[in-house]
């Protein structure tokens, strides 16, 4: 006991054992702390289609990092700094002022850490029960919903340091910004322009995830609407971003709202082709037109001899695919040209060269 009772810097010997043992039992335990409560938050938020190690990796380290220095703050409590020190108070300007201080600023950062990431599982979970909805609206909701919550969870951790470490009257700073405040909104205006601009878009609902837009001169299928941006993957496999301001700001055609998409091209024979045989020709396109099971038969288009020209003789061939996809379209192009070409050989009947003339 007399060994216990020794003084080391002002401290005793029991004082310093605390100390160290409740740090080491903090780094011992820190990792199974954070698997066990993740796996108790996992089972009160869980999907079936969310694997528990998602949970996991996503919690683990802020819940260490949190458990780590509530340990450091508790075995604080066990030992004293030296008055041989001379080092002015907390309450002072300081170095142990300024130990505390970014000991609250960390605390606080790590708990808004586990907040954040709480809310990247939960939108990883709703995200899964969006998918088994038809509505496409959900899929772009959740992920707008998690960066607005993120961001508020952002400014809600500023403010708290703010007011809990630095003793600032955040209320009253907040009502008291006047002209700076008017400085910050004009410096910070595209960004609000386009937070407005992605309010405009759930509101109006022009397109949702999944959709294929042509934007200006981009083109391509939209991946993520955000509260700052729209990523469009395009054909290429580029990804742009475009800010929402813009997309609010002009013509958008949305090419997943079609009912059908058109092919209309020339078919071309030559000048001395029977009349017989340009009009045999034209009714079997019209027919294997018509009886296709992906033409859009409430409009299927129209076949016809369109014109004499210098060299050929021009049929108009004109019908609507069933489908917003330009795969479909073409491989329904693909199969309908090929049979075209049997009929014009069935009718002993030539192509002009060149064979084919695109019309706009």
């Amino acid at each position: 006991m007399n060994f216990l009772s020794q003084s080391i810097l002002e401290n005793t010997v029991i004082d310093l054992i605390w100390f160290t043992g409740i740090c080491l039992l903090g780094v011992l335990i820190k990792r199974y702390f954070s698997i066990v409560l993740s796996k108790v938050l996992y089972r009160v938020l869980r999907h079936d289609k969310v694997p528990i190690y998602t949970c996991i990796e996503l919690l683990r380290k802020p819940l260490e990092v949190f458990f780590i220095l509530n340990a450091i703050w508790l075995a604080s409590y066990h030992i004293k700094v030296p008055r041989a020190w001379h080092l002015a108070p907390v309450e002072q300007f300081g170095i142990l002022m300024f130990v505390w201080k970014t000991f609250q600023l960390t605390l606080i950062m790590s708990f808004s850490w586990i907040l954040i990431r709480i809310t990247k599982f939960l939108a990883i979970v709703f995200q899964e029960k969006a998918a088994l909805t038809e509505s496409k609206l959900d899929d772009q909701f959740v992920p707008f919903t998690k960066d607005l919550v993120i961001v508020a969870l952002v400014l809600m951790t500023f403010f708290s340091m703010l007011g809990i470490v630095f003793k600032i009257d955040v209320i009253a700073l907040i009502t008291g910004l006047g002209i700076g405040g008017l400085a910050i909104a004009l410096a910070a205006r595209e960004t609000l322009e386009n937070l407005f601009a992605s309010f405009t878009i759930f509101l109006d609902l022009p397109f949702l995830v999944g959709d294929t837009i042509l934007l200006d001169k981009v083109t391509g299928d939209v991946e993520k609407i955000g509260f700052r941006s729209t990523r469009i993957r395009t054909g290429d496999g580029s990804l742009v971003t475009v800010p929402n301001r813009l997309i609010t700001a002009q013509a958008l055609e949305n090419l997943s709202q079609r009912n059908y998409r058109r092919a209309r091209y020339a078919l071309r024979l030559r000048l001395d082709t029977p009349t017989e045989a340009v009009k045999a020709i034209v009714n079997d396109i019209q027919t294997l037109v018509e009886s296709h099971d992906k033409i859009y038969h409430s409009d299927p288009g129209k076949t016809r001899f369109d014109a004499i020209g210098d060299n050929s003789l021009d049929i108009l061939v004109s019908y609507h695919v069933a489908t917003n996809s330009i795969v479909v379209l073409n491989e329904v192009k693909e199969e309908i040209n090929y049979q075209i070409l049997s009929i014009v050989q069935k009718h002993q009947a030539q192509l002009a060269y060149p064979t084919f003339r695109i019309i706009n």
